[in-house]
């Protein structure tokens, strides 16, 4: 990896996925991992009902192992959803009643974020709904350096594919820290404020015309788009601390 690679000039960083956080966060003291269709949007509701949710990579058969040893309820694929049965979809997230403890697997989000639990930053978990909330909360409990990850999803091929949803959700998050430290940013970090101004007077639209709101829309999981598309609509930090998110919007970043 080039050195320059790393923004390490820069208090404010963004990049892409695990190979991109890799580069960036070292020496970070907050890494803010964006996923906004679906596994951040779906954290945020899940905090919001009051659940402690524990971020897991994308394997089901080991998922629901690490669950029972969790006492915690596993969230299946948007396909295997019923009535109780919560999954990946914030909207089954909102259906569901007395769930406290939710082991979320994800190829993207949940992973990267399962992937960052040792690495000696305080992790956090941001979307377009608690953007600003996740922003101000970072400002007010840090003057370190600062990492911005989106997530993005995956080829066929299991290629890292940058997904415009998550440009936008850590530009929501950027601009905030932007206009606290406007000298401290990367020209990357920079680049995702542009495109989340471009694009936050219409973002709902936006977000539903996207290649990743299309693809969901057409496998009957639109209502998942409309959550996804509230912007700032939540004051929830959630926090990693003893491998689960927390609601840390009253608190500091100690793990």
């Amino acid at each position: 990896m080039h050195p320059e690679h790393r923004q390490t000039d820069h208090r404010i960083r963004f990049d892409w996925g695990r190979e991109g956080a890799a580069a960036v966060v070292p020496g970070c003291a907050v890494a803010v991992v964006v996923d906004v269709l679906t596994f951040s949007t779906t954290l945020t509701v899940a905090i919001e009902a009051g659940a402690v949710v524990y971020p897991y990579r994308w394997d089901p058969a080991a998922a629901a192992g690490y669950a029972a040893e969790r006492d915690a309820t596993v969230a299946v694929g948007r396909s295997q959803a019923a009535p109780g049965r919560p999954s990946l979809s914030p909207a089954s997230i909102r259906r569901a009643n007395g769930v406290r403890r939710l082991v979320l697997p994800s190829p993207n989000g949940s992973a990267l974020a399962f992937a960052l639990a040792d690495a000696g930053v305080a992790v956090v978990g941001a979307c377009l709904r608690n953007a600003t909330a996740v922003a101000r909360w970072v400002t007010a409990h840090t003057a370190g350096p600062v990492a911005v990850i989106a997530a993005g999803e995956r080829w066929p091929d299991g290629a890292l594919r940058p997904a415009v949803e998550d440009l936008w959700g850590a530009g929501a998050v950027l601009r905030v820290l932007a206009a606290a430290d406007p000298d401290g940013c990367s020209p990357e970090s920079l680049a995702a404020v542009a495109a989340f101004d471009a694009a936050s007077p219409s973002i709902d639209a936006r977000l539903r015309d996207s290649a990743s709101g299309r693809e969901l829309a057409a496998k009957g999981f639109a209502g998942d788009v409309g959550i996804a598309a509230e912007l700032d609509t939540t004051t929830v930090v959630p926090l990693l601390r003893d491998a689960a998110f927390v609601d840390a919007s009253t608190e500091g970043p100690d793990r």
